[in-house]
């Protein structure tokens, strides 16, 4: 006869094997003592990281999506004319240019859902000083299908470029990573982390457009691939209206141009629910995105 364990004893044994080593095959953790059990609090986003770190849809989705890329990469190279940066963004002609593709890095390139498990196990919330020590620890996995998609792009001379909101000290650390995730990385200059300058651009807060303009000068970019639209093009005004206004002019680029990756964890949609104000409490922050969903769902 089976034994079915108490749901909050269920939840902290499976963020237990969460918060391990990154793998899709944890080992069958060990039941929690009580006290364990009521140390740990309740945390929304216990779901979101479950799914990312055991559900094979999570990996079926991340395959599915460079495979196609994959599919379409070499016919997008012998298209001349073929770019995947908005038109804000593009500052030199194409012509001429040598071809890349760019990836944003985390939950796209690089799986940082253990660090997301020791947030939900510890009951804190995102802070720099806990993100640079888990990028300087250089053990986030590759995502599914990264690997071989971009050593199939390097291999027909396509540059492979990582624009990344990771701050631009944590390079070394962040390269290294992913050379051991087996990623091609030609060179520091592949990685343009949050911080990178650009002459005659201002970069407005966490924005990738400047480092998008930055690659505009020196290649044509078949494809760019992110789990967030800001990874794709400037959201001018972080709510709903405005994620979608973004968005607009480039739906047909979606699955062609422009490959967008889930992540259920965290992103710009969310602080979009609550007006962007990190300040508010959690529990107010909590309480609007669930008045959020309700007024969706009337």
């Amino acid at each position: 006869m089976s034994v079915r364990l108490p749901t909050a004893l269920a939840a902290l044994a499976l963020l237990a094997a969460c918060s391990a080593a990154p793998t899709k095959a944890p080992s069958v953790p060990t039941v929690p003592t009580a006290a364990a059990t009521a140390a740990t609090p309740a945390d929304d986003n216990l779901n979101a990281v479950a799914w990312s770190q055991t559900a094979i849809e999570h990996d079926l989705i991340y395959l599915q999506t460079y495979r196609d890329a994959e599919s379409r990469l070499l016919p997008a190279l012998s298209d001349k004319q073929w770019d995947a940066l908005p038109k804000d963004d593009r500052l030199a002609p194409v012509k001429g240019l040598n071809p890349a593709v760019v990836l944003d890095i985390d939950e796209t390139v690089l799986d940082n859902s253990p660090y997301q498990a020791r947030l939900i196990k510890s009951g804190g919330e995102f802070n720099e000083a806990d993100w640079a020590a888990w990028c300087k620890e250089e053990r986030a996995r590759a995502l599914p299908g990264v690997v071989e998609f971009t050593r199939f792009a390097a291999s027909h001379g396509i540059a492979v470029i990582y624009i990344s909101n990771r701050a631009k000290d944590l390079d070394q650390a962040t390269l290294s990573n992913l050379r051991k995730a087996g990623l091609p990385v030609s060179g520091p200059e592949a990685f343009l982390g949050l911080g990178t300058f650009v002459e005659d651009c201002e970069q407005v807060g966490t924005e990738k457009g400047c480092r998008r303009q930055l690659v505009s000068r020196k290649y044509r970019v078949l494809m760019q691939f992110g789990d967030q639209i800001g990874d794709f093009v400037t959201v001018l005004a972080n709510n709903a209206e405005g994620r979608q206004k973004a968005m607009s002019s480039y739906m047909g680029w979606v699955g062609t141009r422009w490959f967008v990756l889930p992540n259920p964890t965290y992103g710009s949609w969310e602080p979009a629910l609550f007006n962007n104000d990190w300040s508010a409490p959690r529990e107010e922050r909590r309480r609007q995105k669930i008045s959020r969903c309700a007024s969706i769902n009337k």
